[in-house]
């Protein structure tokens, strides 16, 4: 495993590890973040590129040559410039070499943008400055951290990065460990102001109603306190979103219809009925619907008179649907098509038995409460 990776395995596990370490996550919301100062302290880990180790040892220009990774600490300033965007100068002093006093050991200095993607305790970082590892040189940095907050004010952090120098071409990597503390109060105390932790979006409704036992003050257990609660009055046995709201599923309902005839008649055949009652039941559970009637012939007999009989046909099953079930005929239409739409283009007697028929289709959309 080369130092790259080495990196970015320690920086993807630090947010469990620090999970772990603090029990109580008091991640304040990110809007009261904003226009605010923050300075702080950390330690520091370098591990500098392979050519700095493989060059010339007597090189009088890199007196480091020969050293393969140091240790320091530094301290930095910020400023919260958006809900998901900070700035921050930073100085850091190294000591690889224990025979340099303070003043000529190496030194990383930079200024950087921090960006916080889900407004929280990730962030991606990166910026420029100056590494002076025998010489100050330019250079770039990128890398990724987490927070976790002792307090509304105090965090610690663990962030990683790789740094590019432009005129040698070497790369570092580098890791942090620190504390910051935002200066300026809030204007509501903690316990008032508290978000819920962000494991509720990913666990769901269970955890969330765990922290409303704890907590109290739920009257709708849906476990969103009543502080953060914008729809008070859900059912319990719906999910619901972090502002305590039933989450909606759409759900799409079909219903479809089909009668034959027999040939020459238009009478709805008593075996007919039943299916002809599903679709009632259909419209009286949707009772905003509208439905057509569609009648069709087979092609035997002239055009005109297949259109004549399939919208008697057509006629035929509004009436069964009005006046044997109750439906409002208003919800109704009936058209005939005779011969234009045939199910079976053959010229025999199975065929035309299976174009003598009554068609209606229809389906509703519908929001639908998502379930614990």
């Amino acid at each position: 495993m080369n130092k790259l990776q080495g990196l970015k395995a320690v920086l993807l596990s630090s947010p469990l590890l620090l999970t772990n370490a603090f029990a109580a996550d008091k991640t304040p919301l990110a809007e009261d973040l904003v226009g605010k100062f923050y300075g702080g302290a950390h330690l520091l880990y370098i591990d500098t590129d392979d050519g700095r180790k493989l060059s010339d040892p007597l090189k009088a220009s890199d007196p480091y040559a020969t050293k393969g990774h140091g240790a320091g600490f530094g301290a930095e300033i910020g400023y919260r410039f958006t809900e998901s965007v900070e700035a921050r100068l930073s100085f850091s002093q190294i000591n690889i070499d224990k025979d340099n006093s303070f003043y000529d050991k190496p030194y990383v200095a930079d200024i950087s943008a921090l960006y916080f993607p889900e407004k929280e305790s990730f962030y991606v970082v990166g910026g420029l400055g100056y590494l002076d590892i025998g010489q100050a040189k330019e250079s770039v940095n990128l890398g990724v951290g987490y927070r976790h907050y002792l307090s509304e004010n105090t965090a610690v952090y663990l962030e990683g990065k790789g740094h590019y120098e432009f005129s040698d071409h070497h790369q570092e990597g580098s890791a942090r460990l620190g504390v910051i503390y935002f200066f300026g109060g809030s204007e509501k105390s903690m316990p008032e102001r508290k978000k819920e932790p962000t494991m509720v979006d990913k666990a769901g409704a269970a955890v969330a109603g765990l922290v409303a036992a704890v907590k109290g003050n739920d009257d709708d257990n849906d476990g969103v306190l009543n502080d953060y609660d914008n729809c008070p009055d859900t059912p319990i046995t719906d999910k619901v979103d972090r502002k305590g709201c039933t989450i909606f599923t759409e759900e799409t309902n079909r219903m479809s219809l089909l009668v034959n005839f027999d040939n020459n008649k238009s009478t709805v055949k008593a075996e007919y009925l039943p299916e002809i009652k599903k679709m009632s039941d259909f419209l009286m559970a949707y009772p905003d619907v509208s439905l057509t009637i569609e009648g069709h012939t087979s092609k035997v007999g002239s055009a005109a008179y297949n259109k004549k009989i399939s919208q008697q046909r057509a006629d035929a099953i509004v009436d069964v649907l009005v006046n044997r079930f109750n439906i409002d005929s208003d919800r109704l239409s009936a058209v005939g098509f005779g011969e234009e739409n045939l199910l079976d283009s053959g010229d025999n007697q199975e065929a035309h038995a299976k174009n003598r028929r009554i068609e209606a289709k229809v389906s509703v959309t519908e929001q639908v409460p998502v379930s614990r």
